[in-house]
């Protein structure tokens, strides 16, 4: 099993690759599908670091936190995602994703996750372009949610070495 130096974490299961190498070509497809340029990077970080919350995922959490650093965001904006509804250092913009994400991810017993009124607010702030580029930011999380809460690769880890050998 490989385990993080730093935490002696290791992941529950190995590598998928070697079992499904359809996988990368899948995830290089959502990762290119995201960096289109329609979405700033910044907020498809702060909404994937918003659904790693929400997931209880902490491979999510840490990859997310560092990618968000490594693109030199503010530590005040990365603590805030976690209360973004009362923090005031986010734009609508980033506003509106968050919420969507949220949305997405946390059943509504009162209604759909998505109604029209949220749908509006967010086209008012992306065209179709930039809602169907924040649509695969929130899949990109989907798809690879279940390797992260089953699999569980060591936080922090650069992929492919974030699992058991």
């Amino acid at each position: 099993m490989s385990t993080s130096p730093a935490t002696g974490q290791r992941s529950r299961m190995p590598n998928p690759l070697p079992f499904l190498p359809e996988m990368a070509e899948v995830g290089q497809g959502l990762h290119k599908a995201l960096q289109n340029g329609v979405i700033p990077p910044t907020t498809i970080g702060l909404l994937q670091l918003r659904a790693g919350q929400l997931l209880g995922s902490t491979y999510f959490a840490v990859r997310e936190t560092g990618n968000l650093r490594g693109r030199g965001e503010s530590e005040e904006r990365i603590t805030a995602v976690a209360t973004w509804r009362d923090a005031t250092c986010f734009t609508a913009a980033e506003r509106v994703a968050l919420e969507l994400v949220e949305a997405v991810l946390t059943p509504n017993p009162s209604g759909e996750r998505v109604p029209d009124e949220l749908y509006a607010r967010a086209s008012a702030h992306y065209d179709d372009k930039a809602m169907w580029s924040l649509i695969m930011a929130i899949a990109h999380i989907g798809f690879f949610t279940p390797a992260a809460l089953i699999a569980k690769p060591i936080p922090g880890m650069p992929p492919g070495r974030n699992y058991s050998e």
